[in-house]
């Protein structure tokens, strides 16, 4: 029997996403396509009459520009939210600011589609010479966290997992089971660690999927927050428009 809902939504197009660079960590701004399809979100959520008692999202502009986009459509502006580097982007580590096509010409598709998709492989270390080193880590939202022995300086999916899902068990989770509805808007990694717990994915099956820009999705849940008969990964958007989104977004480390 269906007894929750929660909506989640990857935040629009970067300026980084447009230039198809590594973006992670570094706090990249909404492109005008990425503004676009913030406000589409809302309107999506609007139209299907959603409304919220609590929304969650990362530090990086790029999401809680989306949020407030959304808020603005459905009239909740005032929503209560928190902000956590828990649901940042995964860090690239060395890989942020090159570009994903240039890297995969230099050092072969496969082993940018092993950074990028594997579960388990980080890519290699953001050093102190790196040109956003300094920017990152010297950013005065993390001065509450993370603490030093947590900050990374790099991550695979599965290190990402590791500090995301704590916060959906401690914080997310007790919300849900009170009863409030709950808005996501978070990044592309930190979203499929969330998709891969409720869903129980593989480490193949995750890899897989491929989460679109600016497109919210729903999950339905039973009282044990499992999944309900068709209550997974639900997008409010036209069918073929997800698709194409989705190939967008697997074609992005991909030789040209």
């Amino acid at each position: 029997m269906a007894k929750y809902k929660i909506v989640m939504v990857r935040h629009g197009e970067s300026e980084w996403n447009q230039k198809n660079l590594f973006c992670g960590w570094f706090d990249a701004n909404l492109s005008d396509k990425g503004r676009e399809e913030a406000i589409s979100a809302g309107k999506a959520l609007k139209d299907a009459n959603y409304k919220f008692d609590l929304a969650y999202t990362s530090v990086l502009t790029r999401a809680q520009k989306t949020l407030q986009s959304i808020l603005e459509q459905i009239g909740q502006t005032d929503l209560p939210t928190t902000k956590t580097w828990r649901l940042n982007e995964r860090h690239y580590g060395g890989l942020t600011g090159l570009n994903k096509s240039e890297t995969a010409a230099k050092y072969g598709e496969e082993q940018v589609t092993v950074w990028r998709r594997s579960y388990d492989i980080p890519p290699p270390p953001m050093t102190p010479d790196h040109p956003y080193y300094s920017q990152i880590i010297d950013d005065p939202r993390y001065k509450d966290g993370p603490t030093e022995d947590e900050f990374p300086f790099f991550e695979s999916l599965k290190l990402t997992i590791q500090r995301t899902l704590p916060f959906w068990n401690d914080v997310i989770v007790p919300q849900i089971k009170a009863g409030k509805s709950i808005l996501i808007a978070a990044h592309g990694n930190s979203l499929r660690g969330i998709v891969k717990h409720l869903d129980e994915l593989s480490e193949d099956q995750i890899m897989a999927l491929n989460l679109p820009t600016g497109i919210p999705f729903v999950y339905t849940l039973d009282e044990n927050l499992k999944p309900v008969p068709n209550g997974s990964l639900q997008f409010l958007g036209d069918p073929e428009t997800v698709k194409k989104a989705m190939e967008a977004v697997a074609a992005q480390g991909k030789a040209k």
